[in-house]
């Protein structure tokens, strides 16, 4: 058992473990920002557009709910389309939004690494080198 901890405890400390968490953390939050994106600017609009109605309304009535009067013996069973609707809304406008963040962070790391040749090719030798390189030019003379 103490080997247990010992080895769970080398995992949890690894600096993998605390990405992950940060992560998490910050997907959280961007799935937050994305959920109000959608849900207060996008639908809306789309509402707009459909004639007010949103996708949230939209519901297949399977069987209606049984009734006695004013009180409901059974409640009715509803397929909820609209919901599913905004999920896959959901999901593609997240799934974009990521999509164009790798996008933009490969462009600036392919910039940085092209930054960095170009300094290294125009950066001069050091002594060490050039008296190498004299070397060699004489030996090959020789």
């Amino acid at each position: 058992m103490l080997k247990f901890f010992k080895e769970f405890k080398e995992f949890a400390v690894k600096g993998n473990i605390i990405d992950l968490a940060v992560a998490v953390i910050i997907g959280g939050a961007f799935g937050k920002i994305v959920s109000s994106l959608v849900a207060d600017i996008i639908m809306p609009l789309a509402a707009l557009l459909t004639g007010g109605s949103s996708f949230n309304d939209l519901k297949i009535i399977l069987r209606g709910p049984l009734m006695e009067g004013e009180n409901v013996l059974r409640a009715a069973v509803v397929m909820n389309i609209g919901t599913f609707i905004q999920n896959i809304v959901d999901f593609l406008i997240i799934a974009v939004s990521i999509f164009l963040m790798i996008k933009l962070i490969t462009k600036l790391k392919e910039q940085v690494v092209k930054e960095e040749k170009q300094e290294e090719k125009s950066a001069p030798d050091s002594k060490e080198v050039q008296l190498l390189v004299e070397i060699r030019d004489l030996l090959k003379k020789q």
